[in-house]
């Protein structure tokens, strides 16, 4: 019996890949530090679980129809991108999802034919080129190393668009370097695309999570005409710590969304019931619990890039948003791996600092850029330090 080749095909996550090893290791009692996962490390807020518990007490278990979600949470999503973002949507333009990742993979099905082409910005997380090759299509790289701040630049964009492309995607904040695009660089960016016969795919998952007070916005408010071809992808796991809860959503014109409504109806079905339940008392509940979150990262984020950048060999970009560190290590392939060492290199220095230092990393490989590493900063200040000095001594012997 054969599986098919698209399927056959399909990289596996490195990142979950790292989690597992972690977690493997620390089961059978070895003391590991991990930076893998991107997951907030707090527990979703009361408010949202009380609504939870209430739906499920009112008798909330059944179907949602239509599938594409509660109509009470497609109006909390719209708003809140209106509130907060500034985006004009209305609820038939939204679609809810089983979290921000399904929402980019029917996206893509929905738009994407083979032989089509999709551009994609390196570094970037690592399922977008999977879906668009599950989709048929090819994804066109367009490399920023961590010498130009990992943003490309307009006439990257501009070199990288054939009559063959369908979709541009955009990831600010970034997974996984970090990155925020200001409103500067999103308008230079919009002047490439705008007009074009092609979508651009902006996710917004970690809108909430920018620092320094960075001069930024969602890309469908950038210039007037953007919208009718812009899709904006979020969810409720960064936000408000629902990774579990499985809610994501897309905005975007009513024919795509009604479109993707159609492939959740022969998929998925809704999303869980009681989750969107949450998910409306998320979106249209209290600010506090997310800025206390936002508070701790910001901590740890200074804390973990000014230590990276003190060690060895390291050279780390400075993180304006999400819960990630990207660091360059490529200065310490050498000492660490020898000259001769053989595939990926931030593979084989992730392998030996799991090894031997006792702290998961994902390889940055994995999201294109062999140079480098990610850590997650969505873990306790404890873990934090107790993590970066084992990586700083396993450097340095």
């Amino acid at each position: 019996m054969q599986i098919s080749k698209r399927v056959k095909a399909i990289a596996p996550s490195m990142t979950l890949a790292v989690s597992a090893k972690a977690k493997a290791m620390k089961a059978a009692g070895v003391d590991v530090v991990g930076f893998g996962a991107g997951e907030p490390d707090f527990k979703t807020p009361e408010h949202i679980c009380a609504a939870a518990v209430k739906a499920i007490r009112d008798g909330h278990h059944g179907y949602v129809v239509p599938s594409s979600g509660l109509a009470d949470l497609k109006r909390a999503v719209a708003d809140y991108l209106k509130r907060v973002c500034g985006l004009s949507y209305k609820p038939e333009e939204v679609i809810i999802t089983c979290g921000g990742k399904h929402a980019l993979y029917q996206a893509f099905l929905a738009t994407l034919e083979p032989g089509d082409e999709a551009v994609l910005p390196s570094p970037y997380w690592v399922s977008y080129p999977e879906m668009i090759r599950l989709a048929g299509a090819r994804e066109v790289i367009v490399h920023a190393g961590a010498d130009q701040g990992f943003k490309i630049a307009p006439r990257q964009l501009a070199a990288a668009i054939t009559p063959r492309t369908k979709a541009v995607v955009l990831n600010s904040p970034s997974n996984p370097t970090g990155v925020v695009y200001t409103r500067e660089e999103l308008t230079a960016l919009a002047d490439v695309v705008a007009g074009r016969d092609l979508w651009v795919f902006s996710d917004e998952i970690y809108n909430e999570l920018v620092y320094d007070g960075i001069d930024t916005c969602s890309f469908g408010v950038v210039r007037d005409g953007l919208m009718p071809q812009t899709v904006t992808f979020g969810g409720a796991s960064k936000t408000w710590a629902m990774t579990g809860w499985r809610i994501g959503w897309a905005a975007g014109p009513a024919d795509l969304v009604k479109a993707m409504g159609n492939l959740q109806d022969q998929s998925t079905s809704n999303p869980t019931s009681i989750s969107q339940y949450a998910a409306v008392a998320a979106v249209s509940g209290p600010t506090e619990p997310l800025a206390k979150m936002k508070a701790e990262f910001d901590r740890r984020r200074l804390y973990m890039f000014e230590r990276l950048n003190a060690m060895p060999g390291v050279r780390c970009v400075r993180p304006q948003g999400a819960f990630y560190a990207f660091p360059d290590v490529s200065g310490t392939f050498e000492k660490v791996l020898g000259k001769t060492a053989a595939g990926p290199k931030s593979v084989a220095f992730a392998a030996r600092v799991l090894d031997e230092a006792k702290v998961a990393v994902v390889p940055g490989g994995a999201f294109g850029d062999d140079h480098c590493v990610r850590l997650s900063f969505a873990t306790s200040m404890q873990q934090i330090e107790k993590g970066l000095d084992r990586i700083e001594m396993f450097l340095k012997g």
